[in-house]
């Protein structure tokens, strides 16, 4: 029998708590979330963000905040490994984790806030039914975490909308015709913008989205601003806002 050849090292814990994050930090709700390496950071090359466009890829906050640290990513990229080589142990650990947390949430009576791709882009709502049978979003032992995310893919937007969580559609350089639907079924949508944010793009209403991550749940059909930051500084690819191009 052959024995299996870990790519990763154990961890305690899957989730981090959002004090760790300057921008996490500012929200009002208690808050963990889920960071592994982004896209294709991990040694089978599998894209763990499946609609990342080239100007997303360079722009990620990975690089950004406590991301530029290389014990940071080292972390990052190794929960990945993990998530790749034994994605149902992956799943069972996050799913106790999510399971203590909602128990302290009713006892203590308090929502708290849950971030599953702080830089990635899975489904994780989904994968949690499939190999643990726990429904997230409608059952009564979560009834007090709020899940929400940024994500690429507009079938998460369809299929989560006017549920428990709440998905904002990242703006990149190639998905114009996502963006407007979107905004059409009343979701939000970030974009990211090189100088001051502008009071409107696309005819609706931009909001400071760097204020708070939890601006996209007390928000609703809405352009949630946020400024460039780490490597989105120096994009050329268009996935950064300019003056020139807030049509």
């Amino acid at each position: 029998m052959t024995t299996k050849i870990k790519n990763y090292k154990e961890v305690k814990n899957l989730l981090s708590k959002g004090i760790t994050n300057s921008k996490t930090a500012k929200n009002n709700l208690e808050t963990y979330i889920l960071y592994l390496a982004p896209h294709k950071q991990n040694s089978k090359k599998i894209n763990l963000c499946a609609k990342a466009s080239k100007g997303c890829a360079v722009a990620c906050l990975y690089s950004a905040g406590r991301g530029r640290f290389s014990n940071v990513k080292n972390s990052r990229i190794n929960k990945a490994e993990y998530y790749i080589s034994d994605k149902i142990k992956f799943i069972n650990q996050l799913s106790n984790e999510l399971i203590k947390i909602a128990n302290r949430s009713l006892k203590q009576n308090k929502k708290i806030a849950i971030r599953l791709n702080g830089t990635s882009d899975l489904d994780f709502i989904a994968l949690i039914k499939k190999y643990n049978n726990l429904d997230l979003l409608n059952g009564q032992q979560f009834k007090n975490l709020v899940f929400y995310d940024y994500t690429a893919i507009l079938g998460k937007i369809k299929k989560y909308i006017n549920t428990n969580y709440k998905l904002t559609l990242s703006r990149k350089e190639d998905n114009e015709s996502e963006i407007l639907e979107t905004l059409k079924i009343g979701g939000n949508v970030a974009a990211v913008f090189r100088d001051d944010l502008p009071k409107k793009y696309k005819g609706y209403k931009v909001i400071n989205g760097d204020t708070s991550d939890l601006e996209m749940i007390y928000n609703s059909n809405v352009i949630l601003g946020l400024r460039a930051k780490g490597d989105a500084k120096k994009d050329k690819t268009g996935f950064v806002l300019n003056s020139y191009n807030l049509n």
